[in-house]
Order: C-alpha cells, then sequence, then structure tokens
C-alpha cells in the first residue's frame, strides 16, 4: 500500500478542530480488522453527461450499508475495557442507530438504539438485526436527546453521538485516506451533508493530504441549513425539513460546524426531483442500490449551478461519496411518485 504524504502546514492548522490527520490514521488503524475497503466505480454514460471524470466511492458496499459503521466503530473500539462493559447508547434516525449497533455486536457489548418512531422500517430492521435493543421516541431531535438520556442514566451505558464528536469524525474520515489511495488524482469531492460527521472528517483528511483539493458539500433543498450556515458565517438551524433524502435531516454540530466554516469550499443544494433522477442514474447505469442522501452528490456535480460555474472548470477528477444503501423500497416507490406528479 503506497503510504500517503502529509503536508505539515496543513496538519498544524487543524489542531484546533475535534479531528485531524493523526486520529484519522489511528482510527483507520483501529477499525481496519472490521471495516469493509469499499471499491470505486466510474461510468463512461455518466461521465459523458458530466462532463467529468466521476469517481464513486461506494460506501453503501460498507458493513452495515452505509459509511456510518466507520466511525461508530471507531467510537466503540476506543473506549477501554472497563467502561465497554457498560455499553453504548446513542439517537439516531437511521444508519448510525444500525452502525452502533453492529459496532456494539462485533465488540460483544450490549447497545441501547434510541430511534424516532417514523425511521424507515428498513433501517429499523438493521438495528434489531445486529441485536440492538430499540427504543422508539417523538421524531423531535429534543425527544431524542432526552430519551437517550434517560437510558444513558439508567443503563450507565456510553454516549455515541451520531456526527459531532471528534472520534466518530475521525472514523469518517478513514473514506478519504482510501480514496486517495484508490484515485491519488481527485481535484475535488462531492460529499452529503446533515450533520457534518462524514463532511468535516473527509475534509480534515484531505486538506491534510491533498492541500489544493476542492471539497463541495450537497444537500437537499427542503433541508438546506448547512448551505444557509455557510452563507450566514454561523450555525442556522430550521424550524423543519422536507426532503425524500431521509439521512439528511439533522443540523450541524459545534464540533463539525467549524471544519465546514474552513474547509468547505461551497454547499450545493438539489431539488427532491433531481436526487431522483440520480438515484434512478445510479440504479440503471452504476447497477448499484443506493438511498437518496447517497446521491446527493451527483445530483449537484450535475447541476447547473456547479456545471456552470466558471471556478470549477478545472475540476476534472471527481470523487463522489455514495454513502449508503439502505432503502425502505415500499417508502421509496411512495415518494419518487409523488416527487414527479
Amino acid at each position: 500500500m503506497e503510504t500517503l504524504k502529509q503536508d505539515t502546514s496543513a496538519l498544524s492548522l487543524q489542531q484546533e478542530y475535534a479531528a485531524s490527520l493523526p486520529s484519522i490514521l489511528a482510527a483507520r488503524a483501529r477499525i481496519q480488522p472490521y471495516a469493509h475497503v469499499t471499491p470505486v466505480l466510474t461510468c463512461s454514460s455518466i461521465n459523458a453527461e458530466a462532463g467529468r471524470n466521476l469517481h464513486f466511492k461506494c460506501e453503501n458496499f460498507q458493513k452495515g450499508g452505509a459509511f456510518k459503521f466507520r466511525g461508530a466503530c471507531n467510537a466503540v473500539f476506543s473506549l477501554p475495557e472497563e467502561t465497554a462493559k457498560q455499553g453504548v447508547v446513542t439517537h439516531s434516525s437511521g444508519n448510525h442507530a444500525a452502525a452502533v449497533a453492529l459496532a456494539a455486536q462485533i465488540r460483544g457489548i450490549p447497545a441501547h438504539i434510541v430511534v424516532p418512531k417514523n425511521s424507515p422500517a428498513c433501517k429499523i430492521a438493521n438495528v434489531e438485526r445486529y441485536g440492538g435493543n430499540v427504543i422508539t421516541c417523538e421524531p423531535t431531535m429534543e425527544s431524542r436527546e432526552k430519551t437517550a438520556k434517560t437510558v444513558q442514566d439508567e443503563t450507565g451505558a456510553v454516549m455515541i453521538p451520531p456526527f459531532n464528536d471528534g472520534r466518530v469524525m475521525s472514523g469518517q474520515g478513514t473514506v478519504f485516506v482510501e480514496f486517495l489511495e484508490q484515485v491519488p488524482n481527485l481535484d475535488a469531492i462531492f460529499v452529503p451533508i446533515s450533520g457534518g460527521g462524514l463532511t468535516s472528517g473527509i475534509a480534515l483528511a484531505a486538506k491534510a493530504l491533498k492541500p489544493t483539493i476542492k471539497i463541495f458539500a450537497a444537500e437537499p433543498m427542503g433541508a438546506d441549513d448547512a448551505a444557509q450556515s455557510k452563507a450566514a458565517g454561523k450555525i442556522v438551524t430550521l424550524p423543519e425539513v422536507n426532503t425524500i433524502a431521509d439521512g439528511l435531516r439533522a443540523f450541524l454540530g459545534d464540533l463539525t460546524w467549524p471544519v465546514v466554516r474552513d474547509l468547505v469550499e461551497d454547499v450545493i443544494t438539489v431539488s427532491d426531483c433531481e436526487i431522483v433522477n440520480a438515484m434512478k442514474m445510479c440504479y440503471e447505469r452504476l447497477k448499484v442500490t443506493v438511498e437518496p442522501s447517497a446521491v446527493v452528490g451527483l445530483a449537484a456535480v450535475l447541476s447547473h449551478r456547479f456545471q456552470e460555474d466558471p471556478r470549477h472548470l478545472n475540476c476534472n477528477d471527481i470523487g463522489i461519496i455514495l454513502s449508503g444503501g439502505n432503502v425502505d423500497l415500499d417508502a421509496l416507490w411512495t415518494s419518487i411518485s409523488q416527487s414527479i406528479q
């Protein structure tokens, strides 16, 4: 395996953040026995449509069906033995829930998973399949956090936050370390953004290993808090969100936001119709199963906003994170039908 070169000047700038290249490389070593090295796919017909060379990092093939396993695994296996015996607890509407349950199962410790009652059935089923103790709550962040705190107080379990945590951010950053080894000539990367754990982890690894790379975040128009936050220069939360991309409904945290603020080039928003079209493209041409949240990066690359921006003409080799493939098919077909009417 080729040794990646570290930019020392970039490293020194990372000391103010909750994660850094050293913590990301440590996470990689920690999770290597458990996490998959996910493949990178290309498609000439999609390249022709985009006018660029697109490289798809398929985290939908990761254990648990999403990139979330990396951060959860790093956090769970970072715990000292005595602490780990008490188990772990988290709150999540989907992939992080399953990831924590799976990582805990591998380590042989209890996992208490608080999930909103409107979570996709397939994602709740994943938690149960991995032996997680499912506790349902109302579909609000306040209810999620309050219920998780109650479970934590009753069990003594350790909280594993879904994104706003240095251990989780470091685990997610391993996606880029692996990606750059597979495609060294990347000059831009598109990442789905919600709470910012994946985006911040990737941004920290990318800017340390390849400072010239451009990092773009992509999100639905119906949940555009990250775009609004970048424009305002501070964290913006929304009174409500409305998007087919159920995994992108969280808001930035105080640990992820500084990285997004400082290192992300731009946040590009896309409509649910564009998301559906990108999903269709992945199904028909890449032949991969992806969830709506996973394809916002592709939708953003194909968007008029990106394609017509002269500042990005030199972005020729673009990495796109396909972040997960856990699809509730019954709900998906209904949502697709509604979005294209």
